[in-house]
């Protein structure tokens, strides 16, 4: 069965994706520890980025290296609370998801300074 979402088109569709969007923002903000860390790391880091000496293309590629961990991070938690949806009992598939999400998360960090190394270092 499809959803009964899926029939909307234009801007009411683009409207809708937008309410969604900025719920699933409140979400993560409100239920996830991780994702308000991450955030206030990107409050400080993006502004940084862009005062820090460096060119445009290495600019853009600090702060987009620490975007890319904010949506990996919200990823990781939709994965946790549709695992945590399905079952709450531990299963080695539901902890293999969570695990593989969380390693996820920590590629993304760990890319976040190997960028800002490159960029500053070069």
């Amino acid at each position: 069965m499809e959803s009964p979402y899926k029939g909307k088109t234009g801007l009411r569709r683009l409207w809708n994706a937008l309410g969604y969007s900025l719920a699933g923002f409140r979400a993560a903000y409100k239920h996830e520890d991780a994702f308000r860390q991450e955030a206030m790391l990107a409050a400080l880091l993006i502004p940084l980025a862009l005062w820090l000496p460096a060119s445009l293309i290495g600019k853009a590629l600090m702060i987009s290296s620490v975007l890319i961990v904010l949506i990996v991070e919200l990823i990781n938690s939709a994965i946790e609370a549709t695992v945590d949806r399905i079952s709450l009992d531990s299963h080695r598939l539901a902890k293999r998801a969570k695990d593989i999400g969380s390693a996820a998360v920590l590629v993304s960090l760990l890319n976040v300074v190997t960028v800002w190394l490159l960029v500053l270092l070069a």
